[in-house]
């Protein structure tokens, strides 16, 4: 009877102490889910950067001979690099966006008088289509469209200013991560694996678990090295387009480098980034020179289907060995789940997903003990 009722107990503890600690677990994942989306972020940041730190890494072995400091010194290096490259970018293009957005709005106004006649032929137009005074209905739309789009804006600003200061601190915070990551963790990971390799039993799991992570990793920073190799090369077709099309058209040469870089960065999006990248670039020329604009978008477009379906598939290879369908959904959940961040990280995650599924069999037979 005893027995009964101690099995019985067990039983109801073991019932509702289950769903509790699952419970816990996710009020825990969703009370630091920012907080394990930033850790995250560093590691995809530390990875993508680490065929970089080995890069620096064996110019200086080759020069200076093989020595433990390097590593660190190539860790941070490579962390250097990347931030003044982007940096730089942020340097030359923002001023030139700036300048030529500022140039054409202040040719508005001629383009107005040479296009459309001014206000007198807008009049003449509204009096064709029965309306007595055109440039007054315009002139009363457009005041309170600005007025209620800067009440807007100011309302917005004032509203975000403490989330401009968290997302900056959350910046920050991944940057500080992202080094931290570089400079001691591959000594955390490999105490980590010997840590739980202690015994005979654990040897084969951990023998799979470490040749998973390294796959998974592998992918991360494969993706991410060849994509900015593209995207480099997709940065100096476009500037060397424009910078041919200034020296037959005759506008601003100094464009090149930026719209380069424009298309250059936007390509790092997945899917989309390319055209979006040069969209933007086919309007910044539209300021200056509308048939450098539209000669900029047709070369593009060749060159763009060249590069899909040439250069890209033999520079990525089969990398990742997903399937497009597959890319395309990792893209669209990505992007809907955390934006434009989710839409770049997207496809390498998919990548890992890949190797747990292919490694499946194998992670399953270790947990069993089997050989």
């Amino acid at each position: 009877m005893s027995k009964i009722i101690g099995d019985d107990t067990s039983s109801y503890v073991k019932f509702w102490l289950v769903p509790l600690g699952i419970g816990l677990i996710l009020l825990f994942l969703y009370r630091a889910l920012e907080g394990l989306i930033i850790v995250g972020l560093s590691v995809f940041l530390a990875l993508a950067l680490r065929p970089l730190v080995k890069m620096v890494n064996n110019f200086f072995t080759k020069h200076f001979g093989k020595n433990k400091k390097h590593r660190t010194t190539s860790a941070v290096l490579a962390y250097l690099i990347v931030i003044a490259v982007i940096g730089g970018i942020l340097a030359i293009v923002g001023p030139v966006v700036v300048n030529e957005t500022a140039r054409f709005i202040q040719q508005v106004p001629e383009m107005f008088e040479k296009n459309l006649g001014g206000w007198e032929g807008i009049n003449n137009f509204g009096k064709a289509i029965g309306i007595e005074n055109l440039q007054a209905e315009i002139s009363h739309v457009l005041s309170t469209f600005s007025s209620g789009f800067l009440s807007t804006i100011g309302d917005s600003i004032v509203a975000n200013v403490s989330g401009v200061a968290d997302a900056m601190m959350k910046i920050a915070l991944v940057l500080v991560l992202t080094m931290l990551i570089l400079l001691e963790g591959p000594a955390l990971l490999k105490s980590f694996w010997q840590s739980l390799s202690d015994g005979d039993e654990n040897k084969k799991p951990v023998e799979v678990a470490k040749r998973v992570t390294s796959k998974m990793g592998n992918v991360v920073s494969t993706y991410v090295s060849r994509q900015v190799s593209i995207a480099a090369l997709d940065g100096c077709a476009s500037g060397l387009i424009v910078f041919i099309l200034s020296l037959i058209l005759g506008f601003s040469s100094s464009l090149a480098i930026p719209m380069g870089m424009i298309t250059m960065v936007f390509y790092l999006i997945p899917m989309f980034g390319q055209f979006i990248g040069g969209t933007l670039v086919t309007l910044i020329l539209l300021f200056s020179n509308p048939v450098a604009a539209i000669a900029f978008a047709i070369i593009y477009i060749i060159y763009a289907q060249i590069e899909n379906n040439v250069i890209s598939p033999k520079i990525q290879g089969n990398a990742l060995n997903l399937p497009a369908v597959m890319i395309l959904i990792a893209v669209v959940i990505g992007m809907y789940m955390f934006g434009l961040l989710g839409a770049i990280i997207a496809i390498p995650i998919a990548g890992c997903v890949r190797v747990l599924m292919d490694e499946y069999p194998n992670i399953k037979k270790a947990a069993r003990g089997q050989d």
